[in-house]
């Protein structure tokens, strides 16, 4: 594989900061979709609700704040929204779970956060409350959406807001109605300047895009970097359940859409997926990219790191994903790492 100079620079650069500058980053890890439910119910009663991240869970704790987007409200009640195809809720015990695999952050903003109404979004809250969990997304108006959740780490604070650009656009709050906060562009650019003039950093999320779409569509292109423009330093997408591009834009990393995570679903599509870590801080953000196994019939629900040759083949797809962004991931002792292309190999890229 190629070893890119901006690579290389980035990779120099972190070794030239100071100790001191060192221990004033963060680092932040995110992965895609997470369902613990539908088609991994059996498994999950069976082995636990701890099961899905046993492989992972060491390696998420690394980091200082870990965040997932969490496909389906934690309720053993509510009333079931009947005018879709596929409604899932998990049981409140995947909380605790979530909590000791290392997540501080759970996105709520997504197409099945209100499957089971404001009394399943509702002990949604109240579980993640309870076990220490951050959540961004969703609330029981429109104001308590698009609310941040701010997260204190190392002296710093970290501010998340997360949004949700898909159907049924039921589940979109309202003055009065409980539900999703809705990616509208009158709304997250607002709410992320408001946030920026308090928070050292702002990671906005988002759910959008077409299933199983290699490439994001050029509404998710526009709103990202409206986001980033905005004031926002790491943007962060899901819903295609498989993996789509990353672009560094002014400086600023957006993953278009980290795939599935832990779900309980069989899809042969939703085979690969990442761990996305940002190290934030004093000077350009440190981009790395964790490959995992995700394909249900090689890993039971339980996503697992992969390695060699493996890994290789994911940092290939991701980079053939970010051509058209002049972006490259580079693997060097281990680590997979994430920069701007040098011009030469962009307009190589594009021949």
């Amino acid at each position: 594989m190629t070893f890119f100079p901006a690579a290389l620079s980035l990779v120099l650069a972190l070794l030239a900061v100071p100790a001191g500058a060192l221990a004033e980053r963060i680092s932040l890890s995110f992965v895609g979709d997470v369902m613990l439910a539908g088609s991994a119910t059996d498994t999950l009663q069976r082995y636990g609700y701890s099961y899905p991240f046993a492989a992972t869970a060491a390696e998420l704790r690394r980091s200082d704040l870990v965040v997932g987007n969490l496909e389906a409200p934690l309720t053993e009640g509510g009333r079931e929204f009947r005018a879709k195809r596929f409604r899932f809720k998990a049981s409140p015990a995947a909380a605790a779970a979530l909590k000791r695999a290392g997540f501080s952050v759970m996105t709520l903003a997504n197409n099945h956060m209100m499957d089971f109404g404001a009394e399943g979004l509702s002990d949604t809250i109240r579980h993640l409350n309870r076990n220490g969990i951050a959540f961004a997304g969703a609330g029981s108006s429109i104001a308590d959406a698009r609310r941040e959740a701010s997260v204190a780490v190392r002296g710093q604070t970290v501010a998340f807001l997360a949004y949700s650009l898909t159907q049924p656009i039921e589940f979109f709050a309202a003055a009065g109605r409980p539900g999703t906060a809705p990616g509208y562009a009158g709304h997250y650019p607002a709410d992320i300047r408001r946030v920026r003039s308090s928070a050292d950093h702002v990671v906005v999320s988002f759910h959008w895009g077409q299933e199983r779409a290699a490439l994001p569509s050029p509404h998710q292109i526009e709103a990202a970097h409206r986001a980033i423009d905005a004031g926002a330093d790491v943007v962060i997408g899901h819903h295609p359940h498989v993996l789509q591009g990353i672009e560094i834009y002014r400086g600023k990393p957006i993953f278009y859409s980290l795939g599935n995570f832990a779900f309980g679903s069989r899809s042969p599509s939703a085979d690969r997926s990442i761990i996305a870590r940002v190290t934030l801080g004093k000077g350009p953000p440190v981009v790395e990219v964790i490959p995992l196994n995700v394909l249900f019939r090689e890993v039971r629900f339980q996503p697992t790191i992969l390695t060699g040759r493996r890994a290789a083949d994911v940092v290939d797809r991701l980079n053939r994903l970010s051509a058209p962004f002049g972006t490259v991931v580079t693997s060097t002792a281990g680590s997979h790492l994430v920069a701007p292309a040098e011009p030469n190999a962009r307009l190589a890229s594009r021949q």
